[in-house]
């Protein structure tokens, strides 16, 4: 492995400790990061917060063993997709064959030699370096070739409302992070920001795709003569992504916010997204939205939070890339710091404030696509 690159992470899930530490140490010693877990219900809400590149799991574990935890990581878009070895003192066929079924890189038997067990991990690891770096390459040639955008360089002028969004893309790659604006009508503005999971180094190429269904079903209920709602939006984008086939494997959230400046109101709905922020000067309210992820089933169960606002109030909308990234301690932000950090904000500039504390939070080691767009009344 080479020292220079940032530190591969593993989960390794095991019950036998004694194992475990020689596993643990051998890894550790070629320079990778180790966390170690006891059942696969334990390493399953640990890959959802590590989020390894890659897992080593026994297969005889209590309470969760390791077929029923490669099953719980089937399951999960953006979980199913970190390649998986198979930890077994078991090496007979029927369970060779039940672990390839389940979509597993590799088997590693326990009495294996360290030097054999570091060369498999090494191998699948250097395999997803080169897909990563491929992926990486053609989304740069394409997005180059194609001129296309999935965030705007600056949001639009709407009067009555200061609006802003930053964004930074992973490692400066275009990424799984799209933001759009759509003027409804001389009242309604359209504010989106949608999150592409399961396919971290192509979501380029989806996030395009998912920015054109917003944008179409947005006219769509415009040109009907709707009196259009956030839920409406979302529920038009959903149905047509349910039955593309071409994108049925790959799952968004999405975030939307109807701004009427007329009514001075702010719709908002949410697919699987992250809670909403509304500071109204007092404290900072997350409101939660109960809306499916899009794609995952016909009927979304979307509805609409409406918040009347003032002036001064501000909304804030974001991608998980601020509240997982971490800090030199492995510390993520999560909601409630960002609402900490959005409450104790005195300098007037909330985004150029929430910028700087976030990178030195990180030390500017982002871990995702980083987005956030600001909304507030003037």
């Amino acid at each position: 492995m080479d020292k220079n690159q940032d530190r591969y992470k593993i989960l390794l899930v095991e019950d036998d400790e004694n194992i475990a530490k020689l596993f643990t140490y051998n890894l550790s010693r070629e320079g990778y990061e180790v966390l170690h877990k006891l059942n696969g219900q334990e390493g399953f809400d640990c890959a959802k917060a590590f989020m390894p590149d890659l897992i080593i799991s026994d297969i005889m574990m209590p309470e969760v063993d390791g077929f029923e935890f490669r099953r719980m990581l089937l399951k999960e878009p953006v979980l199913k997709s970190i390649p998986f070895i198979f930890l077994t003192a078991k090496g007979g066929e029927e369970d060779i064959l039940l672990g390839y079924d389940l979509d597993i890189q590799e088997y590693i038997i326990k009495t294996a030699s360290p030097k054999v067990v570091l060369a498999k991990v090494s191998a699948i690891i250097k395999t997803q370096e080169k897909e990563k770096q491929k992926a990486e390459s053609e989304v740069q040639k394409a997005a180059g070739t194609m001129g296309a955008k999935v965030v705007p360089d600056k949001a639009p002028r709407f009067d009555g409302f200061e609006i802003k969004h930053w964004h930074v893309p992973f490692k400066n790659v275009p990424g799984g992070d799209f933001i759009d604006y759509v003027q409804v009508d001389d009242n309604k503005l359209a504010i989106v920001l949608g999150d592409v999971m399961g396919k971290k180094w192509g979501a380029w190429y989806f996030a395009v795709a998912y920015a054109g269904y917003v944008r179409s079903a947005i006219r769509f209920a415009v040109q009907s003569g709707t009196n259009l709602t956030a839920h409406e939006i979302m529920n038009k984008v959903n149905e047509s992504v349910f039955k593309d086939e071409r994108i049925s494997e790959v799952f968004v959230t999405l975030s939307v916010v109807l701004i009427d400046r007329s009514t001075n109101t702010a719709t908002y709905c949410g697919a699987g997204d992250l809670p909403l922020l509304y500071n109204d000067g007092s404290e900072v309210i997350s409101h939660k939205s109960q809306g499916l992820l899009l794609g995952f089933n016909i009927e979304g169960g979307y509805s609409d939070i409406e918040i009347k606002l003032k002036s001064g109030d501000e909304l804030f909308l974001i991608t998980d890339g601020i509240i997982e990234s971490r800090n030199a301690a492995g510390e993520g932000l999560e909601i409630e710091g960002l609402q900490k950090l959005i409450g104790s904000n005195t300098s007037g500039n909330s985004v150029e404030y929430i910028k700087n504390q976030f990178t030195e939070y990180t030390n500017g080691n982002y871990e995702d696509d980083v987005s956030l767009i600001y909304i507030k009344p003037i």
